[in-house]
């Protein structure tokens, strides 16, 4: 068993000081999610990404909200979608009409257009990559593997538990359920 899963047990046992010694051993592989989200949003986002990677970290451990994780897989799966949930929380409160809705302010000295905003983008994909879940539940895990935690195809095959072949097709197939998804929107 890694030490990342000893300590996982020892925050289910309620070891106090057990969260403190996770963080370090996860942070990097942490970074680099947030990293890769974070490449993905538009330009002028407010968040960082080790903001996202503390918050996200929060979510998972704090004693209010803690959860169980049954290994490491488990507990870099439920980070990736801690994640996701943090950036569609913040495209819908960007979106929202109490914030403006979709109203953009502009500089008047400037004019200049700003890039849209990808948030509704965003949003229509959590929503599809929801109905995936239901229809193909490995296939979305495969998803948020490879888009949100920004896993290769080898990493994901291998946490997934898969072979490399049976990834690629999954992945295809979960790419080309997407795309109809959201070109239907």
């Amino acid at each position: 068993m890694s030490d990342v899963s000893h300590i996982l047990n020892a925050i289910e046992a309620g070891e106090p000081g057990a969260a403190g010694r996770l963080l370090p051993l996860v942070y990097d592989e942490l970074r680099r999610m947030a990293a890769g989200h974070m490449a993905q949003e538009s330009p002028g986002q407010t968040l960082q990404a080790t903001a996202l990677v503390h918050e996200a970290y929060l979510r998972l451990v704090d004693p209010p909200n803690q959860q169980c994780f049954a290994n490491r897989r488990h507990f870099f799966g439920a980070a990736a979608e801690a994640m996701r949930r943090i950036l569609v929380e913040r495209a819908r409160a960007r979106g929202s009409r109490k914030r403006g809705g979709g109203r953009q302010r502009l500089d008047l000295d400037h004019q200049d257009v700003a890039a849209p905003e990808r948030s509704e983008d965003l949003l229509a994909l959590d929503a599809a990559l929801d109905r995936l879940a239901v229809a193909e539940p490995q296939a979305a895990e495969l998803v948020r593997l490879r888009y949100f935690a920004c896993r290769t195809m080898t990493e994901a095959a291998e946490l997934l538990g898969m072979s490399r072949r049976s990834t690629h097709r999954l992945w295809a197939y979960a790419r080309a359920w997407l795309l109809e998804e959201l070109g239907s929107l």
